[in-house]
């Protein structure tokens, strides 16, 4: 699942996200999601999150739960 719909993201799911300076490279970063920023119910560029880290980035891909 890609990350664009806001409705599909939930505090807790795991998912890799862009960071605003690995956006050309296209890196992704694993983390969970800590809470959501984007307000709108989606993004063509993905829902932004803040990951438990404090990483802030667009998710990508929302990964499968354990």
């Amino acid at each position: 699942m890609d990350g664009t719909k806001r409705m599909d993201i939930s505090p807790g799911s795991r998912v890799q996200v862009v960071q605003k300076q690995d956006q050309r490279s296209g890196k992704l970063t694993d983390g969970v999601v800590k809470n959501i920023l984007t307000k709108s119910p989606s993004h063509p560029h993905g829902i932004k999150v803040r990951l438990e880290g404090g990483v802030v980035g667009r998710v990508k891909k929302i990964l499968p739960g354990d």
